[in-house]
């Protein structure tokens, strides 16, 4: 007989149920084939005597064995492990060794190697961690934003947000930023023509799903967000790249593509460059949207930092200059709030919203209804508007001491255009150094450069990334140089030895 005074552990002062305990440890029994089909268990009252437990908690197991179908009571004759449950395949004898954490899937999988990024997991509080721009999230208006959720959620009528909804997202939230984005971004949109995202990031991967697949071809700068790239590259598109200048995209090198290539798209940030912070010309944003419509192109237009404009007052998205249907407008909240709020939106012609409100339903169905809700009451209430004025003076600040701390103490190694506006600058590393060195050497400064690597994609050898500042309060901003120098001085040494 199975040795079950010993097998059996119970702890008593575990929150699980005792019957519980003893029927999963059956279970787990069952499956490792150390009870094998057929083979009959001890009665209750000697099972209870072996391992001291009541014998109505065993009597409780079995009738919990017997509902899960492990077991069945046979009248007359005792409690059996059901001779109909196959026996689990062991592993090979060579794989015994192997740890759980070392078992691989047993089942066939795509793994895609576009999809493979290298972002640190884990961050130490005394580590530095050099981001491409975003927003310091201590400035938050978390205070604010709770006690609106809070308000809302004490309401009786916030039972009507807690079930499944339009895939369009929250209307209120719609409503109100059609009414904020037509004020703002000189828009002319209805409510038709929106839909909700969790960032701009799923509105740019809706876009793509719908746009392009098989080989299709889009238009994207040399320099580009690589996250886009990487959305495009898993939708089945195929990447045409054009110079990247002070004045943005090379929209005559764009038209030059389109009279080559059948070209379905072309994926810009006007406002802000992603990376290198430049904003389109004029001339180039006409330019390019009469190519749009001679060739009957979509503008995926990803307006991720709008409202962070320094010297003058923001330049007017594309989107409010088509009058053809050709732009598709992705932005957010996350970037003005913080990234945790996810808040974003597609704007499109009706027909296009239309579409990508169908397959949202499948990758996630409605989003958070009561946070959207939230955050229509925290633009209509005019929260947000003065979040930003308070936030952009601040990040002004930022800017401009990040800048001036660079030019004092790292002339000779960085160089770079003040921005106009963002949160990050554009830094190009003297010839003489190499980013993968000055980032080895970094992380002994405690100073971490994640994936240098991305902001060339197009592989034209810039020597360039972007280093956010907005993150950095002022002491943060003078630590991050001074490690910043301290790396360069020793990297220096190497390169003169």
């Amino acid at each position: 007989m199975i040795p079950y005074k010993t097998i059996i552990q119970i702890d008593r002062s575990s929150k699980q149920a005792l019957y519980i305990q003893l029927t999963n440890q059956f279970i787990v029994l069952i499956k490792k084939g150390r009870l094998l089909p057929n083979t009959k268990l001890p009665g209750s009252r000697t099972l209870s005597e072996l391992i001291g437990l009541h014998r109505k908690t065993v009597v409780a197991c079995y009738e919990e064995l017997i509902l899960q179908g492990w077991v069945e009571s046979v009248p007359q004759k005792g409690t059996f492990v059901n001779k109909n449950i196959p026996v689990i395949q062991k592993q090979k004898l060579g794989d015994a060794s192997r740890s759980k954490k070392e078992i691989s899937t047993g089942f066939s999988f795509t793994i895609d190697p576009i999809l493979d990024r290298a972002f640190p997991q884990s961050y130490e509080e005394d580590f530095i961690y050099i981001n491409d721009g975003v927003s310091d999230g201590r400035l938050a208006p978390v205070n604010e934003i709770a006690m609106i959720y809070r308000k809302l959620s004490s309401k009786k009528s916030i039972i009507n947000h807690l079930g499944y909804g339009t895939t369009y997202g929250n209307g209120s939230l719609r409503e109100s930023l059609v009414t904020y984005l037509n004020e703002t971004r000189g828009l002319n949109i209805t409510k038709d023509n929106i839909v909700i995202t969790r960032g701009s990031q799923m509105g740019m991967y809706l876009a793509a799903q719908l746009l392009i697949s098989n080989n299709e071809y889009i238009i994207i700068g040399e320099t580009n967000y690589s996250s886009s790239d990487t959305t495009f590259e898993f939708s089945g598109g195929k990447l045409l790249r054009v110079a990247v200048d002070e004045n943005g995209l090379d929209t005559n090198a764009i038209e030059k593509l389109c009279e080559k290539y059948p070209v379905k798209a072309i994926y810009t940030t006007p406002h802000h460059h992603h990376p290198t912070t430049v904003t389109m010309s004029a001339e180039r944003r006409i330019h390019i949207l009469n190519l749009a419509k001679i060739y009957n192109l979509a503008i995926i237009e990803d307006d991720y930092d709008y409202d962070f404009h320094y010297s003058h007052a923001p330049i007017l998205p594309l989107a409010s200059h088509d009058k053809n249907g050709n732009v598709i407008y992705v932005g957010s909240v996350c970037k003005a709030v913080a990234p945790v709020y996810r808040v974003g939106y597609l704007i499109a012609p009706k027909n296009f919203v239309d579409e990508c409100a169908k397959m949202r339903r499948f990758i996630d169905r409605q989003g958070d209804a009561v946070l959207e809700l939230t955050f229509a009451n925290f633009i209509k209430s005019g929260s947000l508007d003065r979040h930003l004025k308070k936030v952009v003076k601040i990040y002004k600040n930022r800017r401009d001491l990040f800048c001036k701390l660079l030019r004092n103490e790292l002339e000779g190694y960085l160089s770079f255009e003040i921005p106009r506006g963002g949160m990050a600058i554009w830094a190009t590393l003297n010839k003489k150094y190499s980013w993968s060195t000055v980032s080895k050497i970094a992380k002994k400064q405690k100073l971490v450069i994640p994936e240098w690597q991305r902001y060339d994609m197009g592989e034209i050898n810039h020597n360039a990334i972007r280093i956010g500042f907005a993150a950095y309060n002022e002491t943060e901003i003078y630590e991050f140089v001074k490690r910043l120098k301290k790396t360069l001085e020793i990297v220096k040494g190497y390169e003169n030895n």
